[in-house]
Order: C-alpha cells, then structure tokens, then sequence
C-alpha cells in the first residue's frame, strides 16, 4: 500500500469510542470507512453521524463479517471480552489482508492492573486463531479515545506497532501517521505485550493525576 492509495478500512467495534475516534480520523483522510458491528442498524446509526460531522458520505454502516468481507485493511476494536468471538465471525474476509488488532486485555473492575492472558500477548493469539493467510499487526492501544474525536488536536502519544511481518506494520506505521500520529515499528507480535500492558499503567496514571489521556513518547530515535 502506498501513500497515494486510499485504503477502504473497516473498524469493526467502530461504534465503540476508539474504533469511532480512529475511524473518523481516517475517513476525515479520505479513507472510505466501514463502521462494523454487532447490529447493522447501530452500524449505520454511527456512521450517519460521522458522515453529518465530516460533511461527506465517507462512512458506512455494516454488520462486523459484511464491513470485514467489503474492506482492504480490517480493524479490531472491540472490547477485550469480544475479540476472540469477533475473529471467528468474520475470518472468512480476512484472507490476505491486514487485521489491526487494537484489543487491551483489561479485567474489569481492575482495568488500572496489567492482566495479561496467562502472562502473553492478546494479540499473538489472534495471529495463532487466524494462521499465516492473515497479516495481524497490533497498534494504538494507548491512543486515547479522548484525544482520538478531536480532529484539530495534535496527539501526545506515540503509536507501538508490532508485527510478524515487517512490511504489514510498517503500511499500519504509514496509516497511522496519516492522522497525525508518530508511530515506530516495534518488533514482532511478541513485544505487542508491552502495548498492551503499558494501557493498564495510563489508566492507572489517568486516575492518579486526574487527567483524560495519559500517553507514552519514544526518545531518542
């Protein structure tokens, strides 16, 4: 994928605040964007009120196996709890394509303690589910949504982008920088765990010094 080329994104979870928040920030990139959800009326609903906020037609409104099937590039951004279910309900339109997976395995009610699933990646296990056909790159788990709505803001915190496959996360590096963000690839699935541990400490962060969105910057390179 090069700069030139717009890819249609679907953002499944994209009724949530994060899916939303990224959503819209593509969309207002000229991305076509396909809200999915469980409910392709809610689906809709959202995308109607992006398309009212952008003023374009932009956004779509799917059910999550319809948005993943019709897009290039398939975004995870659904509740922990959900993820693995999700994988399963559309991983027939995922075939050679990349899956951005933005899941943080937080346990409720303890959402400021890192709880990692038996001590690894949430990520790499979806890589696992999935096999090699798909490409899965982890990124933005410590964007927060907050910031994400506002499209003049500029957002403190950097992006992690971990991947199997070098060239799959540096295209999600590229998408990332296109709204505004500064992303790093950061190495294989497996160091996706520090994204994904590093939300629980900025919750924690969030709370203690009563702020919206804590972020992370990478010094020195």
């Amino acid at each position: 994928m090069h700069n030139d080329s717009k890819a249609v994104i679907a953002v499944l979870g994209g009724t949530g605040k994060e899916g939303g928040g990224l959503a819209l920030r593509w969309a207002h990139k000229g991305h076509k964007v396909i809200i999915g959800g469980r409910l392709a009326e809610r689906a809709q609903e959202v995308a109607a009120a992006m398309n009212e906020t952008l003023g374009s037609n932009a956004v779509s409104g799917a059910i999550n196996a319809d948005a993943a099937s019709q897009a290039d590039i398939v975004v995870l951004a659904v509740p922990y709890a959900a993820q693995q279910s999700t994988v399963e309900d559309v991983r027939a339109g995922l075939t050679g394509k990349i899956l951005i997976d933005v899941t943080v395995p937080l346990v409720p009610p303890k959402v400021s303690r890192v709880q990692l699933p038996d001590g690894g990646s949430a990520v790499a296990a979806v890589q696992k589910l999935l096999g090699e056909g798909v490409r899965v790159v982890s990124a933005f788990q410590n964007i927060s949504a907050h910031h994400l709505t506002k499209l003049d803001e500029d957002i403190e915190c950097d992006v992690l982008v971990c991947s199997d496959d070098a060239e799959a996360a540096d295209s999600v590096v590229e998408l990332a920088q296109e709204i505004g963000l500064r992303a790093w690839n950061a190495g294989p699935l497996a160091n996706s765990v520090v994204a994904e541990g590093l939300t629980s400490v900025l919750i924690s962060l969030n709370r203690r010094y009563k702020v919206p969105g804590s972020g992370i910057r990478i010094t020195g390179v």
